[in-house]
C-alpha cells in the first residue's frame, strides 16, 4: 500500500515536472491554513468580547434608568403646584433620555471598536496568508515538502 502511494507521488511529480508546473511546499500550505484557523478563532474571541461589553453597557444603562425612576417615585408628591409636578416629571424624562442616549452612544462605540478589531485580525491574516502561499510555490515541477528523493 505504501509502495502504491509512493509510486503515485512519483508519477505526479514526473507529470508536474514534464509540464513545468510550479513546485508546491505542502507543509507550508498546511501551516498557512493552521494560522488562518487560529486567526479566525482570535477574531471570534474579540467579537465575543465586544458583544459581552455591549451587553454589560446595556445592563448599566438599564440599571441607571431604574435608579432614576426609583428616585422619582420616592420624591413624587402628587399634592403641590401643577408647575412643580410638571417640572419634576420633565426633569425625570430628561435624565432618563440622557442616560439612554449616552448608553446607546457607548454601545455603538464598543460595537464599532470590537468589530473593527475582529476585521483587522482577519485582514492582516489574509495578507500574511497570501505571502505564505506565494512562498510555498516554487519554480520547476513536482511537489516539495515531505517529498522523498
Amino acid at each position: 500500500m505504501a509502495q502504491d502511494a509512493q509510486s503515485y507521488f512519483d508519477m505526479m511529480r514526473k507529470f508536474a515536472g514534464d509540464f513545468g508546473l510550479p513546485k508546491v511546499d505542502v507543509e507550508k500550505l498546511i501551516d498557512t491554513h493552521r494560522k488562518n484557523i487560529e486567526a479566525l478563532g482570535q477574531s471570534a474571541k474579540v467579537a465575543a468580547g465586544g458583544a459581552q461589553s455591549v451587553a454589560q453597557k446595556q445592563r448599566e444603562v438599564l440599571e441607571a434608568g431604574l435608579r432614576e425612576a426609583s428616585e422619582l417615585a420616592r420624591s413624587y408628591q402628587p399634592l403641590g403646584e401643577p408647575q412643580q409636578i410638571l417640572a419634576k416629571q420633565t426633569e425625570f424624562a430628561k435624565k432618563v433620555f440622557d442616560i439612554a442616549l449616552r448608553g446607546a452612544q457607548d454601545s455603538a462605540q464598543l460595537t464599532r471598536q470590537s468589530t473593527s478589531e475582529a476585521v483587522k485580525i482577519i485582514q492582516e491574516r489574509m495578507k500574511e496568508s497570501l505571502e505564505e502561499i506565494r512562498g510555498s510555490i516554487g519554480p520547476g515541477g513536482g511537489l516539495q515538502g515531505g517529498e522523498k528523493p
